[in-house]
């Protein structure tokens, strides 16, 4: 994913808690920040969820398309069908 800098005020506690917190990690003062943010902002539960898919084979894919796409039309077409 692409970066972009950018400059940001943050209270003397809040920079030396990053500090901190990115010494005792091991990652950058950055790579904390955005960590902080990506959770706040619900980014992270979406990559969690992601992580949790298991892709489907792409014949399995197809097939349950197919047959979905088939219940939907015989969905319409049956009487009193949306």
């Amino acid at each position: 994913m692409a970066k972009t800098r950018t400059t940001v005020t943050l209270d003397e506690e809040v920079i030396r808690a990053v500090k901190l917190e990115a010494a005792r990690s091991g990652r950058r003062d950055s790579e904390v920040i955005e960590g902080s943010l990506r959770r706040d902002l619900g980014l992270d539960a979406l990559d969690q969820l992601w992580a949790r898919v298991t892709p489907l084979p792409e014949g399995a894919g197809m097939e349950l398309t197919a047959s979905e796409l088939e219940a939907l039309r015989r969905e319409r077409r049956a009487p009193g069908g949306p």
